[in-house]
């Protein structure tokens, strides 16, 4: 499975209101993999980037003056995505401006790239692992123990690469955490790659189980009745026959 994990930074939002993308950054996996490959650009948008974008991502006006136009680049983006999962961190936003860069180039055949890519929104999934708690990248960062510590401003190949890390970690693998010089693997940038999962033996002590309190459980049942009368009605599952 080829995947490509992707970022992007823009003038501003909404697309609708005329803002364009000014960066873009990917890295590649392959299975649970970082393969060393990353396609990374900063774009001429042809308008003024919003003083609000600058104070998240750092990126001037000055800066883009002299970068390419996304119709420069088009071909060579296109080719590194094509067939990949998309791995996205709010996956609507970026797609959104992604397929506007190619309709305003005329495009039209890759102004969808769902017809091109599967998608993976990574803010969903933590939306359904982590229900009512702050699923932003620097949380997921925290949650998972995830380095993000030169993350002082966004941009869109760094958070890429977190978003990479976050995204194994997540998903049920681990990103190698011993040091270098003890049986870590890098990618001979001196990252360091993800290791295999590591999965028990067949044949292994029972699990121990560790019972509910009586307090958690009535802690449970009042937390139970407060989601109720919020939502109007009970969960599903507890409508259910035992």
């Amino acid at each position: 499975m080829r995947s490509v994990v992707l970022d992007t930074e823009t003038t501003g939002m909404p697309v609708t209101d005329g803002h364009r993308i000014i960066e873009i950054g990917c890295v590649e996996l392959m299975g649970r993999r970082l393969t060393g490959r990353h396609f990374h650009v900063y774009l001429q948008p042809d308008r003024e980037i919003d003083e609000g974008a600058i104070a998240v991502h750092g990126i001037t006006n000055d800066f883009v003056q002299d970068k390419p136009r996304f119709k420069e680049v088009a071909d060579e983006f296109f080719e590194f995505i094509k067939g990949a999962r998309l791995i996205i961190h709010n996956a609507a936003f970026d797609v959104g401006f992604i397929n506007n860069e190619f309709a305003l180039i005329k495009q039209q055949d890759r102004a969808d790239i769902s017809e091109h890519c599967s998608i993976l929104d990574t803010l969903l999934m933590a939306r359904e692992r982590h229900p009512g708690q702050r699923n932003s990248l620097d949380a997921l960062c925290k949650r998972y123990g995830v380095d993000n510590s030169g993350r002082d401003l966004h941009g869109a190949l760094l958070d890429a690469e977190i978003l990479a890390d976050v995204y194994l970690t997540m998903t049920g693998g681990q990103t190698n955490l011993s040091l270098a010089g003890e049986g870590s693997e890098g990618d001979g940038n001196g990252r360091q790659q993800p290791s295999a999962i590591r999965r028990l033996p067949a044949e292994r002590s029972p699990t121990l189980v560790v019972r509910a309190t009586q307090a958690e459980v009535e802690a449970h049942a009042a937390r139970l009745a407060a989601i109720e009368k919020a939502a109007g009605g009970p969960a599903l599952w507890a409508t259910l026959e035992p």
